[in-house]
């Protein structure tokens, strides 16, 4: 059966590999599974067809044969568990990889969206120069930990796994502030997670749809 995600007609980072479907581009990758991309406008999103895959009106979705999906974290588990190459076949390493998923998406990632939207939708209100040291300082809060964590390890458990594939692609949100270099191991992390060449795969295929 053909997989079929879909994804922005024309994204808003403009093909900086940000948007949220590079995840799973990037996991279905990994794992070497062909995979078809439909690409959705912003007026398409808020249409039914499109609801009756995300009833939030977002990208990506995942399409297999009567299978319908949404939300980057469901889809990628669902690619790991049905696919080898991005989850440990041990039962307790299997666990830690896919507890660093729910990690990178609701523990890492919520401080930094906060700060991104704060430059990007509010950057022109007054109060954001006040509000940003705090907001930065919360991202550090995470930051910390998780790079006494990694310490000179590759990846966070052993082998790269879904794991890390989520918390990559959470800390490229990072770029662009600065506060990744802070943390030199963090930045060697998120640079290995870029040289892997399904990464780069996924990542030409965003931008093309976007340089067109």
């Amino acid at each position: 059966m053909t997989i079929t995600i879909t994804a922005f007609e024309r994204s808003p980072d403009g093909g900086k590999g940000l948007a949220r479907d590079t995840r799973v581009r990037w996991a279905l990758e990994e794992v070497g599974q062909p995979y078809e991309v439909r690409l959705v406008s912003f007026r398409a999103m808020k249409e039914p067809a499109h609801l009756a895959l995300h009833p939030f009106g977002q990208i990506p979705t995942y399409e297999e044969g009567d299978l319908a999906l949404f939300e980057t974290g469901a889809i990628v588990f669902h690619i790991a568990e049905r696919h080898a190459g991005l989850l440990p076949d041990n039962a307790n390493a299997r666990a830690r990889a896919i507890t660093w998923m729910f990690a990178a998406l609701n523990t890492v990632e919520p401080p930094i969206l906060e700060l991104v939207t704060a430059k990007i939708l509010e950057g022109d209100k007054p109060w954001t120069a006040e509000r940003m040291p705090l907001l930065k300082d919360r991202v550090r809060a995470r930051l910390g930990p998780l790079s006494v964590r990694l310490g000179d390890a590759e990846w966070l458990e052993g082998a790269f796994s879904a794991g890390d594939l989520m918390m990559v692609s959470v800390l490229l949100r990072l770029r662009a502030s600065g506060i990744l270099d802070e943390y030199p191991n963090l930045a060697a992390y998120v640079a290995r997670g870029e040289a892997r060449p399904a990464y780069k795969r996924a990542f030409d295929a965003q931008l093309a749809v976007n340089t067109r």
